[in-house]
C-alpha cells in the first residue's frame, strides 16, 4: 500500500496541462507588465515613442531587456508552483490564494533584483522593476479573483461540483459532512455516508445510501469524484477501495489522524479546515476544458452567424410543412447526470414520441438505441434536415448555454440513462457533444456495445486535438449527406 499511495502522491507532482495553461497565464501577466512599466516609465517624459520604447532602454539592448522580462516571468511561474497556486482551487480559500499570490510575485520580484545586480544589468533602473513587479502583481490577483468568482457562481448554480461520498457516519464523518455543507462555494456537494459495515434498512441511519462493499459501484452512478474515509477501518479494505477507485477515475482521501502510516510520503491537504491525505487523485485538465470551452463558443458563434440565413429559412419549412412547433425541446441527461432541454429542429409530427411505442418491434438498433428504416413520424422536411444532420443546429444554443459541447457523446435520454450498467455511466463524465466518435466512426452500426465503446475511447482519451479531428471529419459526414 505504501508503494501505492506513493505512486500516487508522485503523480500529484507532475505538472498537467492545466498547470501548464495557468502558468502562461502568469508568464505573459509578467511579460505585460514589464512592457507597461517600461511605458509608464519613459512615455510621459516625452523621450521615447510609444512604439519604440524598449530599442530607447539605453545603454540596455532591446533583447537584453526582453531577457529580464522572461527571467521575471520563469521566477514568477517557478514560486506559484512552489506555493501551490497551480493545484486544486478547492483546496485553498481565495484569502489564501491571494496571499500566496502576492508571495511568489514578491520574491520573484527580489530574486530579479539579485540577478540584475548579479549580471550587472544596470540600465534597467529599480524603480521600473517595482512598477513591473506591482502591475505583474495587480493583474495576477485581479485574474484570479474573477476565475474564482466565475467558478464559485457556477458551482453554486451546481454546475461543476465535486461530488463527495463520506465513509463512516461517526462524529468525525458528521463534522466532514457539516464542514462541506459550509464549501458548497468552493465546488464540493455531499452526496450521502457509506458504513463500514452492511446494516439492515431498519437499521440504516439518516443519509446512510450503502455500505463499503458497494462503496465504489454506488460512487460511479451518482458520479462522485472523491470519496473520504473519515473512519478507522482496516486497510485491506482501504486498498480495495482505493484499487476499484482508480480503475474508476475516482479520489480517495483519508482523515490523516486515522491512518498514521498508511502512506508516509503523501502530503497532507487541507478541505477548507480539514486536513486529509489524498491516497488516489487524477489530475483534472481544467485549463484544457477550458480552452475547449473557449473553442466551443468561439466556433459556435461562427457557425451561427454563418448559418442564421439558412436556419431563418429552415424554420420557415418546418412551420409550414407540418402541424406543429418549430423546435422540438427534449429532456436529455448530461454530464454527472443533470437534467437540460435540448433544442433540435422539429422533424416529426407532433405526437411522435406516442406512437413509437407501437413501433418498438421494428427497432433495428440493438440496446437502449431505436431506429427504424422509413419511420412513418418523420416529416418530408425532417427527412430532409436528418441527412444533412441539419435538424441539430439548434443545439449551438445548448453549446453557448453550456449544456453541451461541440464535440462529445451524444445526450442520452432518462429511460437510456435507465438502462445503463455502471461501465457506461463513464460516457455521462464529459458534457454531451453535438457530433462525436461514433458519429464519424460508426453511424450506421446498430451495436449498442460499439455505440457505448466508442464514446468511452473518446471519454477516456479525450484531448483537444481529437475535438478538432472530429470536427473535421463532421463537415464531411454533414456534406456526404449520411445522416439518420
Amino acid at each position: 500500500m505504501n508503494a501505492s499511495a506513493s505512486g500516487a502522491a508522485g503523480t500529484l507532482s507532475q505538472p498537467g496541462l492545466t498547470s501548464i495553461v495557468w502558468a502562461s497565464f502568469d508568464f505573459l501577466s509578467a511579460l505585460l507588465g514589464g512592457l507597461i512599466a517600461f511605458r509608464l516609465r519613459l512615455i510621459p517624459e516625452g523621450r521615447v515613442p510609444a512604439d519604440r520604447v524598449l530599442a530607447h532602454l539605453v545603454p540596455v539592448e532591446p533583447a537584453v531587456a526582453l531577457m529580464f522580462l522572461f527571467l521575471f516571468g520563469a521566477y514568477l511561474v517557478i514560486f506559484a508552483r512552489i506555493y501551490g497556486l497551480y493545484g486544486m482551487a478547492q483546496n485553498h480559500s481565495g484569502l489564501h490564494e491571494q496571499r500566496m499570490t502576492l508571495q511568489a510575485t514578491l520574491t520573484a520580484g527580489l530574486l530579479l533584483c539579485g540577478s540584475l545586480y548579479v549580471m550587472h544589468g544596470y540600465g534597467i533602473s529599480r524603480v521600473m522593476v517595482m512598477l513591473t513587479v506591482v502591475l505583474t502583481m495587480v493583474m495576477v490577483m485581479v485574474r484570479r479573483a474573477i476565475m474564482r468568482k466565475l467558478r464559485q457562481r457556477r458551482y453554486l448554480q451546481g454546475l461543476e461540483t465535486r461530488n463527495i461520498l463520506i465513509v463512516g457516519d461517526g462524529r468525525v464523518g458528521h463534522a466532514l459532512r457539516n464542514h462541506l455543507e459550509t464549501l458548497r462555494h468552493m465546488g464540493f456537494r455531499f452526496m450521502g455516508f457509506i458504513s463500514l459495515m452492511p446494516r439492515r434498512d431498519d437499521q440504516a441511519a439518516p443519509d446512510v445510501i450503502g455500505d463499503v462493499r458497494d462503496c465504489v459501484a454506488l460512487a460511479r452512478s451518482l458520479f462522485v469524484d472523491e470519496i473520504y474515509f473519515s473512519t478507522p477501518a482496516d486497510k485491506q479494505t482501504v486498498v480495495a477501495v482505493v484499487e476499484e477507485a482508480r480503475s474508476q477515475g475516482i479520489d480517495v482521501r483519508v482523515i490523516p489522524d486515522l491512518y498514521d502510516g498508511l502512506a508516509w510520503n503523501a502530503r497532507v491537504e487541507y478541505i477548507g479546515q480539514f486536513p486529509t491525505i489524498p491516497l488516489h487523485r487524477r489530475e483534472f485538465p481544467r485549463g484544457a476544458f477550458l480552452l475547449k470551452r473557449i473553442l466551443d463558443v468561439v466556433l459556435s458563434l461562427i457557425v451561427l452567424l454563418l448559418v442564421s440565413p439558412l436556419m431563418i429559412a429552415i424554420a420557415t419549412a418546418v412551420r409550414f410543412g407540418s402541424k406543429g412547433p418549430i423546435f422540438y425541446r427534449a429532456q436529455r441527461i448530461g454530464r454527472k447526470g443533470r437534467t437540460f432541454t435540448c433544442y433540435k429542429f422539429r422533424t416529426m409530427v407532433v405526437d411522435a414520441d406516442r406512437l413509437r411505442k407501437d413501433l418498438d418491434h421494428l427497432n433495428e438498433r440493438e440496446g437502449v438505441l431505436f431506429k427504424i428504416s422509413n419511420d412513418p413520424r418523420i416529416t418530408k422536411i425532417g427527412a430532409m434536415l436528418r441527412k444533412y444532420s441539419l435538424d441539430e443546429l439548434p443545439q449551438l444554443f445548448n453549446v453557448l448555454i453550456g449544456d453541451m459541447s461541440l464535440v462529445g457523446p451524444r445526450p442520452p435520454i432518462a429511460s437510456e440513462v435507465e438502462q445503463y450498467d455502471i461501465a457506461h455511466l463513464r460516457r455521462l463524465d464529459v458534457l454531451p457533444g453535438i457530433t462525436g466518435l461514433w458519429q464519424v466512426e460508426a453511424r450506421q452500426d446498430p451495436s449498442f456495445d460499439s455505440y457505448i465503446s466508442l464514446d468511452t475511447a473518446y471519454v477516456e482519451n479525450w484531448t483537444l486535438l481529437l475535438d478538432l479531428r472530429i470536427l473535421a471529419r463532421t463537415i464531411g459526414v454533414v456534406v456526404g449527406g449520411t445522416g439518420s
